[in-house]
C-alpha cells in the first residue's frame, strides 16, 4: 500500500497545483470507498479556492477557508493530475476539476481509500487525534523513541510500527530501518540498549527522508501524481529479498512473520 513516502510524495506534486486554485467541477462516480463518501461533499467544495496542501501520517489535508478535506489512498489508490480531455479509467472514483483546467483523480481499484470533510480543525478528527509524532519532525527522536518503547515486550519491529508510537513506519520502511540499526526484528524492545534504541530512531529517519527524494516505494499499483513510479526500491536492502545474499555479509536473507506482517533480515548483521 502507499506507504508515508508514496503519500509526501503526492503531497509535493499536487500541491503546487492545488493551492490557490478552485474547484469549478466535482464528480463522484463511487462513493463506496472504506466509508462513503459524503453526501452533499460536491456542494460543501464546489467553486471553493484551495488554501494549501498537508500531510498528516498517511493522510492528505486539502485545506479550504471552511473546513478541510482528509484524504487517505487506502490500499491501492492514487491522486494524478490530468490534462483535460484525459479520458476517465475504470477506477477514477472522483474527479475534481480546477479552474486552470486541470483534473485531480481519486483512483482506487480496490475501494480501501477514503475522502472525508471535516469543519473542525483536522487534528482533533478521530481518525488523527491520536496519532504519534512525525517521523522526519524534531519530536521524534531517539531520547523519545526509548521512553515510548523500552519497556515494551513486543517485538521492536511492530513497536516502531505502531502509530501511536511515531507514524508512518510502514512495514517496507521498518525492514530497512533495522537492517540500517542491526537490530533483530524480533528482539523484544526491553532486551535492546538505549544506545541502539537511540540509534534506531535515525535510521528510521534515514530511511523515510530517502525515500521521499526518490519517490517512494513502487512494488504493485503506486504511481506518483504524474504517473510515473517510485524507485526507492532499486535500493532495498532486506525487504522482499528472502533467501538473497545480504549486500553486506552474503548471509541469505531470513524471512519470517512478526505481527501478521512479512519481515526479512540478515541473522548475522542484526541480532
Amino acid at each position: 500500500m502507499p506507504e508515508l513516502p508514496e503519500v509526501e510524495t503526492t503531497r509535493r506534486g499536487i500541491e503546487p497545483h492545488l493551492t490557490g486554485h478552485r474547484f469549478e467541477h466535482i464528480l463522484v462516480r463511487e462513493r463506496r470507498l472504506r466509508w462513503p463518501i459524503p453526501a452533499g461533499l460536491e456542494q460543501q467544495l464546489l467553486g471553493q479556492t484551495v488554501q494549501g496542501v498537508r500531510r498528516r501520517a498517511k493522510y492528505l489535508l486539502i485545506d479550504f477557508p471552511h473546513g478541510t478535506l482528509i484524504a487517505h489512498l487506502g490500499m491501492s489508490g492514487s491522486l494524478r493530475l490530468v490534462e483535460p480531455g484525459t479520458a476517465l479509467q475504470k477506477h477514477d472514483h472522483v474527479e475534481f476539476r480546477l479552474d486552470s483546467g486541470l483534473a485531480l483523480r481519486l483512483h482506487d481499484p480496490r475501494r480501501f481509500g477514503a475522502l472525508l470533510w471535516t469543519e473542525a480543525p483536522a487534528e482533533h478528527h478521530p481518525l488523527l487525534a491520536h496519532l504519534g509524532p512525525e517521523p522526519l519532525a524534531e519530536a521524534f527522536n531517539g531520547s523519545y523513541l526509548y521512553q515510548s518503547i523500552h519497556h515494551r515486550k513486543q517485538a521492536i519491529k511492530s513497536a516502531i510500527m505502531d502509530h501511536h508510537v511515531v507514524v508512518g513506519v510502514g512495514n517496507i520502511y521498518a525492514n530497512e530501518a533495522l537492517f540500517l540499526a542491526g537490530i533483530d526484528p524480533r528482539r523484544a524492545c526491553q532486551r535492546i540498549a538505549r544506545e541502539r534504541i537511540e540509534n534506531l530512531a535515525g535510521t528510521i529517519r534515514h530511511v523515510l527522508a530517502a525515500a521521499v527524494e526518490q519517490g517512494g516505494t513502487t512494488l504493485r499499483d503506486f504511481v506518483n501524481p504524474e504517473g510515473r513510479p517510485g524507485y526507492f526500491q532499486q535500493t532495498l536492502n532486506v525487504y522482499g529479498r528472502g533467501g538473497a545474499p545480504c549486500r553486506a555479509c552474503g548471509t541469505p536473507i531470513a524471512h519470517t512473520v512478526i505481527g501478521q506482517r512479512a519481515s526479512f533480515y540478515c541473522p548475522v548483521c542484526q541480532r
